[in-house]
C-alpha cells in the first residue's frame, strides 16, 4: 500500500520567502526610520531658514535702522536740512515694515517683552518728529535727549535677542549634525542587521539545497545501477526535498517489486510466474473479489518434446502463451492475470462469468493449431510411437489441452493452497479423458 504523501510544513519555498521577508522587513524598518529622520531634519531645516535666520536678519536690520535714525536726528538738529528729515521719515517707515515682519514670526516671548518699550519709543519718536517738522529747535533737542534712553533700551533688547538666537541657532546646527550622524548610523546598523540575519539563513538554505541535491543524485545513481533498496536520506524532512526523497523511496520499492516480477516472469513467454500468480490470488481472496482460476496444461507434451526436440517444444509453448493472451484479451477483462507456471502449464485468473468462454476458446484455438506441430506422417496417423519414461514403446496421440477451472465462490477454505489442490485433482481427472477438455469445479472445495 502506497504511503500517503505528507504535505511539507516548512517548504524550501517558504524558507526562501522567510529569508527574503527578513531582509525586506529590516530594509523597510531602515527605510522608514531614514525617512522619519529625513522628515525631522527637513522640518528643522525649514524652521531654521524660515524663523531663526530670518529673525536674526530682521533683528540686525532693526538695530541698524535705530542707529541710523539716531544719526539722522543729530545731523538734522545740527544742519537743519530738510533732506535729513525726509530720510528720517523713510527710516521710520522701514522700521515699521521690519517690525511687522518680525512680529509675524513665532517669537512670543521676545514680542511680549518688547511691546511696551516699542510703544513708548514710537510715541516719543512721533512727538519729536512733530517738533522737528515745526522748527521748534530747543524743544526738539530736549525731546531727542529723552528719546535716546528709549532707543538704547530697544537696542539692548535687540542685542540680547540676537545673542540668545545666535546661541540657539548654533546649538540647533550642532544638534542637526548630531541627529544626521545618528540617523545615518542607525540606518546603516539596521541594514547590516538585516543582512547579518539573512546571510546565515541564505547560507543554510544554499548548503541544505547542495546537500539534498548531492544525496538525491547519489540515490539516483544507485537506483540506476540497480540498487533499488539503497537507503535514501532526507525522508524525514518536511520540505520539497523530503517529499522528493519519499517519492524516490516509493519508486525504489516499486522497482524492487518490478524486478522480482521480471525475474519471476518466464523468459520464453514473458508471462508472470508463480510470485505474481500467488500475489494476485492473495489480493482477490483478501478483498473477497469473486474470481475463476483456470489451470491450462498440455497433454502428452513430454513425448512430443522427446520426439521433435526442445526447440519445437519451446515454439509450442510460446504459441500457446500467445494464444492464451489473445483469448483473454478478447473474452476476458482488463485486470485479468495471465501466468506461466513453467513448462507447459499456464494460469488465467479472471471473473467467474468469463471463465467458460475463455476455456472454450483456448481449447478450440489450440486444436486448430495442433496439426501444424507435426510432420505429415504423424498428422495423418493421428499418433506416433515412442518410448515412454520407462523405456517402453507406446502409442502417443496428438497434443491436447486440459483446462481445470476453480471458482472462488465454491471455496470453503479461501487460500491459494486450496485452489492449487483443487486444480491438481481436476487435472488428473481431465488427463484420463480423450481429446481437449475443460472442467469447471462447482463442488464445495475444502
Amino acid at each position: 500500500m502506497k504511503e500517503p504523501i505528507k504535505k511539507p510544513i516548512f517548504t524550501l519555498t517558504r524558507k526562501v520567502a522567510a529569508g527574503y521577508l527578513l531582509i525586506v522587513a529590516f530594509s523597510m524598518v531602515a527605510i522608514v526610520y531614514a525617512l522619519g529622520s529625513l522628515h525631522d531634519q527637513t522640518s528643522r531645516s525649514e524652521r531654521l531658514i524660515s524663523v531663526e535666520f530670518q529673525a536674526l536678519g530682521l533683528a540686525r536690520t532693526l538695530q541698524q535702522n535705530l542707529l541710523a535714525q539716531e544719526t539722522l536726528e543729530k545731523q538734522f538738529l545740527i544742519l537743519r536740512d530738510q533732506a535729513f528729515l525726509d530720510l528720517l521719515e523713510r527710516r521710520r517707515e522701514e522700521l515699521d515694515q521690519q517690525w511687522r515682519a518680525l512680529a509675524s514670526l513665532p517669537l512670543p516671548e521676545f514680542l511680549q517683552r518688547t511691546a511696551a518699550p516699542l510703544t513708548r519709543y514710537r510715541q516719543q519718536e512721533a512727538a519729536c518728529r512733530e517738533l522737528l517738522a515745526s522748527g521748534a529747535w530747543p524743544q526738539a533737542q530736549s525731546c531727542s535727549l529723552s528719546l535716546s534712553p528709549l532707543r538704547q533700551n530697544l537696542l539692548a533688547e535687540l542685542e540680547t535677542f540676537l545673542g540668545n538666537r545666535q546661541a540657539l541657532l548654533d546649538q540647533s546646527l550642532i544638534d542637526f549634525n548630531l541627529a544626521s550622524a545618528r540617523a545615518y548610523r542607525i540606518t546603516l546598523l539596521l541594514a547590516f542587521i538585516g543582512i547579518g540575519l539573512s546571510a546565515p539563513a541564505a547560507m543554510a538554505i544554499v548548503l541544505g539545497i547542495h546537500r539534498s541535491v548531492t544525496a538525491l543524485t547519489r540515490a539516483t545513481r544507485e537506483i540506476a545501477a540497480g540498487s533499488f533498496d539503497f537507503p535514501i536520506p532526507l525522508t524525514e524532512r518536511r520540505d520539497e526535498f523530503g517529499m522528493l526523497a519519499r517519492e524516490f523511496r516509493t519508486m525504489g520499492q516499486k522497482l524492487t517489486e518490478l524486478e522480482k516480477l521480471r525475474l519471476d516472469a518466464n523468459p520464453l513467454t514473458h508471462l508472470p510466474g508463480n510470485l505474481a500468480i500467488d500475489r494476485e490470488l492473495e489480493t482477490r481472496l483478501q478483498t473477497a473479489t469473486p474470481f475463476a482460476h483456470l489451470y491450462i496444461d498440455l497433454d502428452h507434451f513430454k513425448a512430443y518434446n522427446d520426439r521433435y526436440g526442445y526447440r519445437a517444444g519451446s515454439e509450442i509453448i510460446a504459441r500457446v502463451g500467445n494464444l492464451v493472451r489473445d483469448v483473454v484479451g478478447q473474452h476476458g477483462n482488463t485486470g485479468d492475470l495471465i501466468g506461466h507456471i513453467g513448462g507447459d502449464d499456464f494460469v488465467v485468473i479472471t471473473s467467474i462469468e468469463c471463465a467458460e468462454p475463455v476455456a472454450k476458446e483456448v481449447l478450440e484455438g489450440f486444436d486448430r493449431m495442433v496439426p501444424s506441430f507435426y510432420s505429415e506422417e504423424d498428422r495423418l496417423a493421428g499418433f506416433f510411437v515412442a518410448e515412454d519414461r520407462f523405456g517402453e514403446k507406446r502409442t502417443f496421440p496428438l497434443l491436447t489441452v486440459s483446462v481445470a477451472v476453480v471458482v472462488s465462490s465454491h471455496l470453503d477454505v479461501r487460500s491459494p493452497q486450496a485452489v492449487s489442490r483443487a486444480c491438481v485433482s481436476m487435472k488428473e481427472h481431465l488427463k484420463t479423458l480423450p481429446g481437449s477438455n475443460y472442467l469447471i469445479d462447482r463442488r464445495r472445495i475444502t
